[in-house]
Order: structure tokens, then C-alpha cells, then sequence
């Protein structure tokens, strides 16, 4: 397989279903490109027939297809940093196997790098999701900015394109836990985004529950800030100054009045509200150490089984 201009990266998990609708729209898409690429797809532990499939598509087309297969399900962020490290393209570009990005918008991203960009965000012109997921997505996307100073406008697209040096500046990372197109964006000096399509799945269903998109941006803003463990500081303070003010407040009102039974609710009220911050802030200390734990164990970040590739 000769050097290729363009890889492309495309986690794989439990996709059997879509996985020649794929093939059928992404090889004549980068065919027309007119240039060397490579595809790279990454099985995460898939638990269907997913694997096989993509052994058959490699056999097919062993010239421009290769296959990293896990040993176990590590998550999405982890193949596409097997795809970084395996892949060999002077531009790489990431891809959802669901079709939701449709292959022909990789055209469109590359042609922004060729104006000198060196990241290309995406963002979703129409999107094709449940109501809840537009909503939180669009929340969480302002919550982000906020406290990470990292404009994505969309950060749920993962149809991205990135030159190698930013890649190369992943790859030297050595993080457990990370978001990559945040990271990316930390290394990238002249970043853009474009407006591509998006589409209803091709086939199955998502593999991010509501539950999946609050851990995501939980691990992207103790990832990339100390901003929340700053704000709960501040609001320490500020719930320690009220309380001195409140109990001053009794005091006084208890010498002018005497003893009450009627505030004791209002007292309880007050106590389980001061809990709920405490329980919050160690949560969210828990976060951070927890990520440092992650961290200072040096276990693998994934295990690979195998790579099926053409060899010179």
C-alpha cells in the first residue's frame, strides 16, 4: 500500500446491520477524491457479526482497507486513537459508521484545508435526532464553551478532519480519559468548521444514552478545566458567609423572642439544602481524583487482537 494523502477513521461497534450500506456509499466517495487514501476500521469489541464483515470488506479491497480489531469494548474515543496511532495519511479524517455524516461530506471538509486550515469542525445542518438530544446537546454545547473556552459549535459531530501534526501532538499524549476534538482543538492554530448534512441512522440504534452524554461532558470539562472545582470554591464561600449571617440572625432573633419550635422545618430546609452542596462538591472532587487515579495506574488504554493490512 503505497503512502496515502487521506486516512480515514471509522470506529466500528455492533454496525452489522449498516455496514455495506456504508461500504457501498464510502468507496465511491473517496474514489473521487482523486487522490491516495486509506480507511482505516477500528471493531471495538463488537459483539455482532461486525468483525467478519469488515474481513470480508478487507479481502475485497485489501489496497486501501485496513482492520484494527480490539480485544474487548474500550469506547469510541479509544478506536479513534488506535486509528491515530495505526494510520499513516497526511490528512486524517474521523467518521461515524452509522451514515449519519454521509460520506460525500468528506469532500467538502478537505476542501477547507486546502484554504490552510488544520482542524475542521462539523456542524450538523439539519439534524435527524430525538428532541431531548437536540435540546441537552445544545445545553451542554454552552456549558462547554463557558468553562472550557473551546468553541465547537457542535461537539456531537464526529465527522472532523485534522492534519498530521495535530494528530502526531495526540498520539504524544498520554491521557487515559480525554475528548478528542476538544484536544484537538488545543493544538490547533488555525482550526475552522463547516455545515455538512446529517442523516437519519442507516441502521440500529445510537449507542449514547442520556446517561453516556453527561459522563462525556463531565470527562470534557474536568479534562480540559478547573473551572468547576473554582466555581464550587466560590460558592463555598459564599454559602459559608450566608450561614454566618443566618446564625447571627437566629442568635438575635432567639434573645428578642426566645426559644421557637416554628422555624425547625425552615432549619431542616436549610440543612439538607448546605448537604446537597457538599454531597455536589465532592462529586465533583471525586471527578478530578478519580481521573488521576485513571491516570497514575499505567494500565493500557486498549489491547488489540489484531491488524489486517496489506503488506509491502
Amino acid at each position: 500500500m503505497s503512502q496515502p494523502e487521506v486516512s480515514v477513521i471509522i470506529p466500528v461497534y455492533n454496525e452489522e446491520a449498516g455496514l455495506q450500506v456504508l461500504f457501498d456509499r464510502l468507496y465511491p466517495a473517496l474514489d473521487k477524491l482523486g487522490t491516495r487514501y486509506e480507511i482505516v476500521f477500528v471493531n471495538d469489541g463488537s459483539k455482532d457479526r461486525s468483525a467478519a464483515i469488515l474481513r470480508e470488506q478487507f479481502q475485497k479491497r485489501p489496497d486501501v482497507t485496513r482492520v484494527i480489531l480490539f480485544g474487548a469494548n474500550f469506547g469510541q474515543h479509544m478506536a479513534i486513537m488506535a486509528g491515530f496511532e495505526h494510520c499513516r495519511g497526511a490528512r486524517i479524517v474521523t467518521l461515524d459508521a452509522d451514515l449519519q455524516n454521509p460520506p460525500e461530506e468528506i469532500a467538502k471538509l478537505l476542501a477547507k484545508m486546502d484554504e490552510g486550515h488544520d482542524y475542521v469542525g462539523s456542524i450538523r445542518k439539519q439534524r435527524s435526532d430525538s428532541w431531548w438530544r437536540h435540546v441537552a446537546s445544545r445545553a451542554m454545547n454552552r456549558l462547554r464553551e463557558k468553562i472550557t473556552r473551546i468553541k465547537m459549535t457542535d461537539q456531537g459531530c464526529m465527522l472532523r478532519a485534522y492534519n498530521r501534526h495535530i494528530v502526531d501532538a495526540i498520539n504524544a499524549c498520554k491521557e487515559v480519559s480525554t475528548f478528542i476534538p476538544a484536544l484537538a482543538y488545543t493544538f490547533a492554530q488555525r482550526p475552522a468548521e463547516v455545515v455538512v448534512e446529517h442523516e437519519e441512522r442507516a441502521a440500529g440504534e445510537s449507542k449514547y444514552s442520556l446517561y453516556s452524554l453527561i459522563r462525556l461532558n463531565f470527562d470534557l470539562m474536568t479534562g480540559f478545566s478547573l473551572v468547576p472545582l473554582q466555581w464550587f470554591s466560590m460558592v463555598g464561600i459564599a454559602v459559608s458567609i450566608f450561614s454566618a449571617f443566618f446564625v447571627v440572625f437566629l442568635a438575635i432573633r432567639r434573645l428578642i423572642i426566645g426559644p421557637e419550635a416554628e422555624g425547625l422545618f425552615t432549619l431542616f430546609a436549610i440543612a439538607f439544602f448546605l448537604i446537597g452542596v457538599t454531597l455536589f462538591g465532592i462529586g465533583l472532587l471525586g471527578e478530578y481524583i478519580g481521573r488521576i487515579y485513571q491516570q497514575v495506574r499505567h494500565r493500557p488504554r486498549y489491547l488489540v487482537d489484531a491488524v489486517l493490512e496489506k503488506t509491502e
